[in-house]
């Protein structure tokens, strides 16, 4: 008897005294208008709730169904699963809700327990999610709680829409178990102490044989996310050899993007500037309470990484980029990202 408890859910198996509430959402048509199945009648909702039951006597299980509960009401407002597929390791998630619940947030948070299950107690290998291209609700939550947007299959699906047999599209999602350590680091990052009250002064930087100039001192974005950053050019005998920037903060972005990043001109390079130029720059991090900041690189950038190596950073992961990334846009696909820790 497998449950599972959010902030405000409780995910539990179906039982026959959930009758009223399931028939209460199954049988309305615009409940179920993109589900292959209903309106349900009152023999098809026992047979439902049966076949719940019968589901949880396999051995192994392949199918984990369970009703979607409000904690503070003791209240059945929906129903969600897990559904094993033939390829190893890999299931599709389900979900429907109640439309008196609608636009509450109910179900990403029950969809993200869901995954949470798939990936640390099942150690699946990658969860997918399909619907129809009109149910903009449901792939809002799979993009949500996520997932990324494999495909558009064009009238690929025959089935009842609105009452209706017809052909229609549908949108395909899944994320990978490396993605979901991914969305944890994120949170883990994000959650990190920083603070911004205003740039500060900045004082001499310089290790005698090359200085950092701060050239421009950015204010934040919020509409485009973006946070402060110091712009510095990297000086040797008061000649420019190469930039670097410093990034003040942590979010999403600066995971896959970094809190420092530097280039140096091509005439200068293989003397070591990026990363002196990097130990240089970390007072001013620290003067904004951050103890850990993250450099990452395409994968193909190997002089990048040669010179976290040479910092001694930690090696995070590969990671795939989000679609919804500049460096995405850019061209690249997979980056690898080094953090450097003050512990």
């Amino acid at each position: 008897m497998i449950t599972l408890e959010t902030e405000r859910l409780l995910l539990r198996p179906f039982t026959s005294r959930d009758y009223e509430a399931v028939f209460s959402y199954s049988s309305v048509p615009e409940n179920v208008k993109f589900m292959v199945w209903g309106p349900n009648d009152e023999d098809a909702t026992r047979k439902f709730l049966a076949e719940c039951e019968e589901k949880r006597a396999c051995d192994p299980m392949t199918e984990y169904d369970f009703a979607i509960v409000i904690k503070a009401e003791n209240k059945v407002i929906g129903g969600c699963g897990i559904y094993l597929s033939k390829e190893p390791n890999t299931a599709m998630l389900g979900w429907i809700l109640h439309r008196d619940y609608w636009k509450q947030g109910y179900m990403p948070e029950a969809a993200t327990a869901l995954l949470k299950y798939c990936f640390e107690e099942l150690k699946l290998h990658r969860v997918f999610a399909t619907c129809n291209t009109e149910n903009y609700s449901s792939y809002r939550v799979m993009e949500k709680i996520g997932m990324r947007r494999e495909a558009h299959f064009i009238k690929n699906r025959y089935g009842r829409v609105c009452d209706s047999q017809i052909w229609y599209d549908e949108y395909h999602y899944a994320i990978l178990d490396e993605e979901w350590e991914a969305k944890k680091e994120i949170e883990y990052y994000c959650a990190l102490p920083c603070h911004f009250d205003g740039f500060i002064d900045i004082p001499k930087l310089s290790d005698g044989t090359i200085e950092l100039v701060c050239t421009n001192k950015c204010e934040s974005i919020p509409e485009k996310k973006y946070v402060p950053a110091y712009i510095f050019e990297i000086r040797k005998n008061g000649q420019r050899v190469g930039v670097l920037g410093l990034r003040i903060g942590y979010t999403e972005g600066l995971y896959y993007g970094g809190q420092i990043g530097y280039a140096v001109d091509e005439p200068h390079r293989g003397n070591g500037y990026a990363a002196a130029a990097c130990r240089l720059v970390l007072p001013v991090a620290k003067a904004h309470g951050m103890t850990k900041l993250l450099i990452t690189n395409d994968v193909n950038n190997f002089a990048s990484r040669r010179v976290c190596e040479k910092l001694g950073l930690r090696f995070v992961r590969t990671a795939l980029l989000p679609e919804w990334t500049e460096l995405y846009c850019e061209g690249q696909r997979y980056i690898n990202i080094f953090e450097w820790s003050d512990d």
